[in-house]
Protein backbone atom coordinates (compact mmCIF):
# COMPACT_ATOMS: atom_id res chain seq x y z
CA UNK A 1 0.00 0.00 0.00
CA UNK A 2 1.25 3.39 -1.27
CA UNK A 3 0.57 5.81 2.03
CA UNK A 4 1.13 8.56 -0.27
CA UNK A 5 0.69 8.78 -3.99
CA UNK A 6 4.05 7.94 -5.05
CA UNK A 7 3.40 10.68 -8.03
CA UNK A 8 4.28 12.60 -5.02
CA UNK A 9 7.47 11.37 -3.70
CA UNK A 10 10.04 13.48 -6.08
CA UNK A 11 7.66 16.73 -5.68
CA UNK A 12 8.37 16.09 -1.75
CA UNK A 13 11.60 15.42 -1.38
CA UNK A 14 12.56 18.65 -3.94
CA UNK A 15 10.53 20.60 -1.10
CA UNK A 16 12.65 20.06 1.90
CA UNK A 17 15.68 21.16 2.99
CA UNK A 18 18.19 19.04 0.52
CA UNK A 19 20.68 16.77 2.15
CA UNK A 20 24.29 17.85 1.87
CA UNK A 21 27.15 15.86 0.06
CA UNK A 22 27.97 13.31 3.62
CA UNK A 23 24.31 12.79 4.17
CA UNK A 24 23.98 12.11 0.37
CA UNK A 25 27.47 10.00 0.20
CA UNK A 26 26.06 7.98 3.38
CA UNK A 27 22.86 7.05 1.53
CA UNK A 28 24.64 6.25 -1.68
CA UNK A 29 27.28 3.65 0.02
CA UNK A 30 24.51 2.34 2.33
CA UNK A 31 22.56 1.44 -0.51
CA UNK A 32 25.39 -0.16 -2.27
CA UNK A 33 26.74 -2.11 0.92
CA UNK A 34 23.62 -2.93 2.41
CA UNK A 35 21.03 -3.29 -0.06
CA UNK A 36 19.06 -6.06 1.60
CA UNK A 37 18.72 -3.45 4.64
CA UNK A 38 17.64 0.15 2.46
CA UNK A 39 14.27 0.16 3.82
CA UNK A 40 16.02 0.21 7.64
CA UNK A 41 17.36 4.10 5.65
CA UNK A 42 15.27 7.34 6.68
CA UNK A 43 15.03 9.23 3.64
CA UNK A 44 15.92 12.88 2.78
CA UNK A 45 12.75 14.45 4.22
CA UNK A 46 12.56 12.30 7.51
CA UNK A 47 15.78 13.45 8.42
CA UNK A 48 14.88 17.30 8.09
CA UNK A 49 12.26 16.81 9.90
CA UNK A 50 14.20 15.07 12.75
CA UNK A 51 16.55 17.96 12.99
CA UNK A 52 13.87 20.62 12.72
CA UNK A 53 12.48 18.66 15.81
CA UNK A 54 15.21 18.51 17.44
CA UNK A 55 16.03 22.23 17.07
CA UNK A 56 12.33 23.26 17.78
CA UNK A 57 12.41 21.74 21.36
CA UNK A 58 16.04 23.09 22.60
CA UNK A 59 17.30 19.56 22.81
CA UNK A 60 20.46 19.47 24.55
CA UNK A 61 20.00 15.68 25.51
CA UNK A 62 19.05 13.06 22.78
CA UNK A 63 18.89 9.59 22.82
CA UNK A 64 18.47 7.26 19.71
CA UNK A 65 17.17 3.71 19.85
CA UNK A 66 18.48 2.19 16.21
CA UNK A 67 21.24 3.60 14.42
CA UNK A 68 21.55 1.68 11.45
CA UNK A 69 24.43 3.52 9.41
CA UNK A 70 24.04 6.74 10.85
CA UNK A 71 21.54 9.00 8.84
CA UNK A 72 19.14 10.16 11.59
CA UNK A 73 21.95 10.55 14.22
CA UNK A 74 23.59 13.17 12.25
CA UNK A 75 20.43 14.69 11.80
CA UNK A 76 19.76 14.76 15.24
CA UNK A 77 23.22 15.55 16.09
CA UNK A 78 22.87 18.43 13.89
CA UNK A 79 20.08 20.05 15.42
CA UNK A 80 21.49 19.68 19.27
CA UNK A 81 21.86 23.18 20.90
CA UNK A 82 24.96 24.06 22.05
CA UNK A 83 27.00 21.40 24.24
CA UNK A 84 24.18 18.82 23.75
CA UNK A 85 24.75 15.12 23.31
CA UNK A 86 22.99 11.98 21.71
CA UNK A 87 23.31 8.52 23.13
CA UNK A 88 22.83 6.15 20.14
CA UNK A 89 22.13 2.61 20.91
CA UNK A 90 22.32 -0.20 18.38
CA UNK A 91 23.52 -3.74 17.97
CA UNK A 92 25.15 -3.91 14.92
CA UNK A 93 29.47 -3.21 15.01
CA UNK A 94 29.38 -3.34 11.01
CA UNK A 95 26.45 -1.01 10.25
CA UNK A 96 27.69 1.47 13.28
CA UNK A 97 31.06 1.48 11.79
CA UNK A 98 29.75 3.30 8.85
CA UNK A 99 28.02 5.65 11.33
CA UNK A 100 31.04 6.00 13.12
CA UNK A 101 33.06 7.65 10.02
CA UNK A 102 30.24 9.56 8.46
CA UNK A 103 29.76 10.81 12.17
CA UNK A 104 33.43 12.19 11.66
CA UNK A 105 32.80 13.92 8.62
CA UNK A 106 30.07 15.49 9.45
CA UNK A 107 31.72 16.85 12.41
CA UNK A 108 29.25 15.39 14.89
CA UNK A 109 31.29 12.45 16.31
CA UNK A 110 32.46 14.05 19.51
CA UNK A 111 28.60 15.15 20.16
CA UNK A 112 27.43 11.25 20.03
CA UNK A 113 28.12 8.17 22.03
CA UNK A 114 27.55 4.67 20.96
CA UNK A 115 26.52 1.88 22.77
CA UNK A 116 26.59 -1.59 21.52
CA UNK A 117 23.70 -4.33 22.95
CA UNK A 118 19.89 -5.16 23.13
CA UNK A 119 18.77 -1.96 23.51
CA UNK A 120 16.41 -3.22 26.43
CA UNK A 121 19.28 -4.03 28.51
CA UNK A 122 21.00 -1.00 27.49
CA UNK A 123 18.19 1.21 28.86
CA UNK A 124 17.69 -0.64 31.68
CA UNK A 125 20.80 0.05 32.13
CA UNK A 126 20.85 3.56 32.13
CA UNK A 127 20.81 5.32 36.07
CA UNK A 128 17.12 6.19 36.93
CA UNK A 129 18.15 9.67 36.93
CA UNK A 130 18.61 9.70 33.39
CA UNK A 131 16.59 12.41 31.81
CA UNK A 132 16.48 13.15 28.14
CA UNK A 133 14.97 16.16 25.84
CA UNK A 134 13.35 13.94 22.95
CA UNK A 135 14.08 10.21 21.62
CA UNK A 136 13.80 8.79 18.52
CA UNK A 137 12.26 5.24 18.35
CA UNK A 138 13.44 3.10 15.06
CA UNK A 139 14.72 -0.01 16.08
CA UNK A 140 13.19 -3.53 15.74
CA UNK A 141 9.62 -2.70 15.84
CA UNK A 142 8.57 -5.95 18.11
CA UNK A 143 10.65 -4.23 20.54
CA UNK A 144 8.74 -1.02 20.34
CA UNK A 145 6.50 -1.33 23.60
CA UNK A 146 9.49 -1.77 25.90
CA UNK A 147 11.24 1.06 23.90
CA UNK A 148 8.84 3.25 25.14
CA UNK A 149 8.21 2.34 28.58
CA UNK A 150 11.69 2.57 29.29
CA UNK A 151 12.28 6.19 27.30
CA UNK A 152 9.12 7.72 28.55
CA UNK A 153 10.05 7.09 32.30
CA UNK A 154 13.44 8.88 31.63
CA UNK A 155 12.06 11.44 29.10
CA UNK A 156 11.88 14.93 30.97
CA UNK A 157 8.44 16.29 31.31
CA UNK A 158 7.50 17.98 27.74
CA UNK A 159 10.28 16.36 26.43
CA UNK A 160 9.25 13.98 22.83
CA UNK A 161 9.62 11.09 21.64
CA UNK A 162 9.53 10.50 17.95
CA UNK A 163 8.47 6.63 16.66
CA UNK A 164 9.19 5.65 13.29
CA UNK A 165 7.15 3.14 11.04
CA UNK A 166 4.18 3.41 12.93
CA UNK A 167 2.15 2.99 9.82
CA UNK A 168 3.91 -0.65 8.58
CA UNK A 169 3.23 0.24 5.34
CA UNK A 170 -0.56 0.17 5.37
CA UNK A 171 -0.28 -2.98 7.20
CA UNK A 172 -1.47 -1.49 10.33
CA UNK A 173 -5.22 -1.99 8.62
CA UNK A 174 -4.87 -4.96 7.57
CA UNK A 175 -6.38 -7.88 9.18
CA UNK A 176 -4.90 -10.09 7.00
CA UNK A 177 -1.31 -8.75 8.60
CA UNK A 178 -0.11 -10.39 11.37
CA UNK A 179 3.70 -10.59 11.45
CA UNK A 180 4.76 -9.77 15.04
CA UNK A 181 5.96 -6.58 13.82
CA UNK A 182 2.45 -5.54 12.66
CA UNK A 183 1.33 -6.96 15.84
CA UNK A 184 3.31 -4.93 17.55
CA UNK A 185 3.16 -1.41 16.10
CA UNK A 186 -0.66 -1.90 16.47
CA UNK A 187 -0.10 -2.39 20.40
CA UNK A 188 2.10 0.63 20.44
CA UNK A 189 -0.46 2.71 18.98
CA UNK A 190 -2.89 1.83 20.82
CA UNK A 191 -0.94 2.32 24.02
CA UNK A 192 0.06 5.76 22.70
CA UNK A 193 -3.58 6.86 21.82
CA UNK A 194 -4.49 5.67 25.02
CA UNK A 195 -1.75 7.17 27.03
CA UNK A 196 -2.84 10.10 29.96
CA UNK A 197 0.37 10.80 30.27
CA UNK A 198 1.32 12.29 26.32
CA UNK A 199 -0.06 14.00 23.84
CA UNK A 200 0.02 12.06 20.69
CA UNK A 201 -0.23 12.77 16.90
CA UNK A 202 0.94 9.94 13.87
CA UNK A 203 1.74 11.36 10.90
CA UNK A 204 1.63 9.90 7.28
CA UNK A 205 4.79 11.16 6.51
CA UNK A 206 6.64 8.40 4.86
CA UNK A 207 5.65 4.87 6.71
CA UNK A 208 4.28 6.67 9.56
CA UNK A 209 6.03 8.91 12.52
CA UNK A 210 4.10 9.61 15.84
CA UNK A 211 5.33 12.58 17.49
CA UNK A 212 4.77 12.09 21.20
CA UNK A 213 5.00 14.81 23.69
CA UNK A 214 5.22 13.79 27.81
CA UNK A 215 2.66 15.91 29.81
CA UNK A 216 4.30 18.58 32.27
CA UNK A 217 2.37 17.59 35.19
Amino acid sequence: MDIVNPALNDYLLAHATPADEVLRDLAAETAAALPEHLSMQITQDEGTLLTLLTRLTGTRRALEIGTFTGYSSISIARGLAPGGTLLALDVSDEWTSIARRYWERAGVADRIELRLGPAADSLRALPETETFDFAFIDADKVGYPVYYEETLRRLRPGGLIVLDNTLRSGRVVDPDAQHPADQAIREINDTVAADPRVDAVLLSVRDGVTLIRKHTD
